[in-house]
């Protein structure tokens, strides 16, 4: 368990841990110099049954509440202190609104320096603490009162925090795996035979040593990853650290100046980080004035801080003591999951305004404010995974990207019973809800009724044609999945890239169905070459526009795939082509490139870029610079 001081500055934050712990956490010269907390300072206790506690201290200063927003963050209980003599002053206040808007909500309000104040004055503060908790998260915390030059309530106070950490512990088992791991970096340094250390609260998951893990956001630009050397939690040597627990990780294959405070060190997987965030953001009750969009913060999470700009996205303005909606733009990408907290503070950091918790972490940057996009926000406060993806699938129209939507959730993977039974599904990578996906076919049959009507003498539009009419905001992967149901059942008839109504047929001419037969053999023989119309018309001595007029509308039909304009291919040839793309994706873990498939064909370079541009039109593979990635979910040319 985490415990973190809270408190005006010169309340005996620093005394009362050294009280608890005999541990001094002052360690810079200037604090011991000025006699107050510059930063965060750390300690641990150990309880008679062997349960370790981590102690943050923090700074009081008006100045530093940044510091102590990050040493507060991940704490898993509060010891809010006001001395017997001073009584409530502005920053027992400030840190009470950060504790009140970081959630935390297990507590203990700690009355410092009885030996200075009489029982009468030390009863009249308390009665003032109760009065500022009440309608706070806090308002039922125990009140203590203790004196560290005396001794005074000192065992009482390490009694109470002991079992707070029995009940935590026990309730921590269930969670630790539920999320990968993460931990909020607040220091770096270096240490001989150990190399770059960071230290930091675990937010969630487990970690061992030998793990790789990941810094996010870089530092330079390109996720930096590093295997974990050893671990040191709760001041021990271990093997292995989870959720709850202070923990120093020494890093093999990172620089010291890479890493620093406000960075994430997490799995791989999961290490992301984003530059617009989505969240239910509640003002502070003592704010005088409502925010507006368009208003400069500055946000926190984590350990981090940085400027942002916020934009309300279901009303107006926030009025204090409300809450809204909102999505936060911040001027640096920051590392964030569902369910973190967030805290504002405004753009000159003198005061606390409000603070949240994050829903989605990929905001967009377009629709933002359509009802739409508010039901998908409605849905993602459910309280957990499982009833979140539930309420997603019934509100939106194109779907859920399962693997972005795990990563929002801080999960390696969504478990497989996750999933609502009607919903159309491939696991790992798309969604669709049921009545969506009713939706969905209606509009692709009203798209091709309309296209056969319209152009009776075709087959039908390819398949990248008609997601373009019917489903236009529909994602690749999930217009391949929805497709595939579609032929699955019979709704449609997939005829190589064309698709067609069932009841749709078109008939060859006479001469179309001659100059068809004279070509067959000819693009069979040209192989990955493919054959130009020209040489078509010339070799089976038919006209040459009646020629490529025939072969437009072959490939039309699917009975032909033409690459390039006048380039033809034969069906079983780009089948071919399409089984090598897959041999080679497989090979170089998915992605192919244009001097591979170029070895495996022996043709030209320029060819190759040919085919495998056709392949990103058709939905086979996709570009992504110069590499041309696999779809996972496509069925085209299996056989």
């Amino acid at each position: 368990m985490i415990v973190g001081t809270a408190g005006h500055i010169d309340h005996g934050k620093t005394t009362l841990v050294r009280a608890l712990t005999g541990v001094d956490t002052d360690r810079l010269p200037e604090e011991k110099k000025r006699g107050i907390s510059i930063d965060l300072g750390y300690a641990f206790l150990v309880g008679p049954d062997g349960v370790r506690i981590g102690i943050v201290d923090v700074p009081g200063h008006e100045r530093l509440v940044h510091t102590m927003v990050a040493g507060a963050s991940g704490i898993d209980h509060a010891l809010l202190l006001v001395a017997a003599d001073d009584g409530p002053m502005p920053q027992t206040r400030e840190h009470l609104a950060v504790l009140s808007l970081l959630g935390i909500r297990s507590g203990a309000i700690v009355i410092t320096k009885t030996d200075r104040a009489t029982p009468d004055r030390i009863a009249e503060v308390e009665a003032e603490m109760r009065a500022l908790l009440a309608d706070t998260p806090l308002a039922d915390a125990p009140l203590l009162a203790v004196s560290a030059a005396t001794g005074a309530g000192i065992d009482v106070l390490r009694g109470h925090l002991f079992e707070q950490a029995e009940r935590w512990q026990q309730a921590i088992v269930e969670h630790v795996d539920a999320r990968g791991f993460r931990l909020a970096i607040d220091r770096a340094f270096s240490l001989p035979g150990a190399g770059t250390v960071v230290t930091g609260t675990i937010h969630a998951g487990r970690v061992r040593v030998g793990d790789e893990l990941a810094l996010t956001p870089a530092a330079r630009g390109a996720v930096r990853r590093a295997r974990v050397r050893s671990l040191h939690a709760q001041n021990q040597a271990v093997e292995e650290a989870y959720a709850g627990q202070r923990c120093a990780v020494a890093l093999v294959g990172l620089a010291r100046d890479e890493a620093g405070r406000g960075q994430w060190l997490a799995d791989p997987a999961l290490a992301f980080a984003t530059s617009r965030l989505d969240a239910r953001l509640a003002l502070w009750p003592g704010e005088s004035r409502s925010l507006v969009s368009g208003a400069h913060v500055q946000l926190h999470l984590g350990a981090t801080h940085v400027n942002a700009t916020l934009a309300l996205l279901d009303c107006d303005q926030l009025a204090p003591g409300a809450s809204a909606l909102v999505q936060l733009v911040p001027q640096a990408p920051i590392g964030a999951w569902h369910g973190d907290r967030v805290l504002l503070r405004d753009a000159a950091a003198s005061r606390t305004l409000a603070g949240g918790v994050v829903l989605d972490p990929f905001g967009p940057t377009r629709y933002r404010r359509t009802p739409q996009r508010l039901r998908e926000l409605a849905a993602l406060e459910a309280a957990v995974p499982a009833e979140r993806l539930a309420a997603l699938l019934d509100v939106a129209p194109q779907g859920v990207d399962l693997q972005r939507f795990a990563q929002a959730q801080g999960l390696h993977a969504l478990p497989a019973d996750i999933l609502p039974a009607p919903a159309l599904a491939s696991p790992g990578t798309w969604a669709i809800g049921a009545a969506q996906v009713a939706a969905l076919q209606q509009q692709v049959l009203e798209a091709l009724a309309h296209f056969h009507a319209q152009q009776p003498d075709e087959l039908g539009p390819d398949a990248a044609r008609l997601r373009r009419l019917a489903a236009p905001r529909l994602a690749p992967q999930a217009w391949q999945l929805l497709l595939a149901r579609l032929a699955g059942d019979g709704t449609v008839v997939l005829h190589g890239p064309v698709v067609h109504l069932p009841q749709h047929a078109v008939q060859l001419s006479a001469t179309e169905l001659r100059i068809a037969q004279k070509t067959a053999p000819l693009l069979a023989a040209a192989g990955f070459q493919g054959a130009w119309a020209r040489d078509l018309a010339r070799d089976s001595g038919e006209s040459e526009p009646l020629v490529r007029t025939t072969l437009a509308r072959l490939a039309r039909r699917g009975e032909l795939h033409q690459i390039v304009k006048d380039l033809f291919f034969a069906p079983d040839v780009v089948a071919r082509l399409a089984a090598l793309t897959r041999e080679i994706a497989g090979q170089q873990g998915g992605a192919v490139r244009a001097a591979e498939l170029r070895d495996a064909t022996n043709l030209g370079r320029k060819r190759a870029i040919q085919i495998l541009e056709y392949f990103d039109r058709v939905g086979l593979t996709r570009r992504v610079g110069d590499a041309h990635l696999l779809r996972a979910d496509t069925q085209l040319y299996e056989t």
